[in-house]
């Protein structure tokens, strides 16, 4: 094991962080293109005596975004979900499928369009990998404060599963004891409520600025 380890044998906190460290990829073919992702088969050396096959859902990121109004409420909003056949509590969140689009720009786009909300300040709260094992999703959490809403004349007008969207402002504590209890199972929307709890209990030290760069995002993309 390398590294400074912490008297309780874990790596220091300056240490611990995910790595860029890609294998060699002899070939790589995609096999379904899709209407928001496609699945490649891609075959890889992971220094083993033979390469191995691996699919992987090639998807092009997404933002979600925590807004908390003066009152620390979350925004939450209802949504059907076919694959999980669930009506799922979720935060505002939306795909990077804008070329040239900065994800805060993508950020603020997604909270007007489906909560006719607009924030003035945006900061980076978390970031993760939604399905590491099978997709080389990234996802950025931002939050949102400083909100306002967005003028009548100037809403979007949603459709399919956004179309019938309930809206929800929810005290962050019972949104916190929600997750907890298993109750919402939104993965962005876990991972937002946490990190703000997290974050709030730190006195917001931990938020990085909107502009941020995103390695995570970057590296991903660099490796397409």
């Amino acid at each position: 094991m390398s590294g400074p380890l912490s008297s309780g044998g874990v790596p220091d906190p300056v240490e611990l962080a995910d790595v860029l460290a890609p294998r060699p990829v002899s070939s790589s073919e995609v096999v379904f293109s899709g209407h928001v992702w496609d699945v490649a088969t891609e075959v890889v050396d992971l220094g083993g005596p033979e390469p191995v096959r691996r699919d992987k859902v090639v998807h092009p990121g997404a933002v979600g975004i925590l807004a908390l109004d003066e009152q620390e409420r979350v925004l939450l909003l209802r949504q059907y979900r076919h694959p999980v056949r669930h009506e799922l509590w979720e935060v505002p969140a939306g795909l990077l499928d804008v070329d040239g689009e900065p994800p805060h720009e993508a950020a603020a786009r997604e909270l007007a369009e489906e909560a006719d909300v607009v924030a003035g300040r945006w900061d980076v709260l978390a970031e993760y990998y939604t399905t590491p094992g099978g997709s080389d999703e990234a996802l950025r959490v931002y939050l949102a404060r400083d909100l306002s809403p967005v003028p009548e004349a100037d809403r979007f007008a949603r459709e399919h599963e956004e179309a019938d969207m309930e809206v929800r402002w929810v005290p962050l504590d019972d949104a916190v004891e929600a997750v907890l209890a298993g109750r919402l199972h939104n993965p962005t929307a876990v991972v937002g409520v946490l990190a703000a709890a997290a974050s709030r209990a730190r006195g917001w030290s931990t938020l990085r600025p909107a502009g941020t760069p995103w390695p995570a995002f970057d590296d991903r993309r660099a490796q397409a």
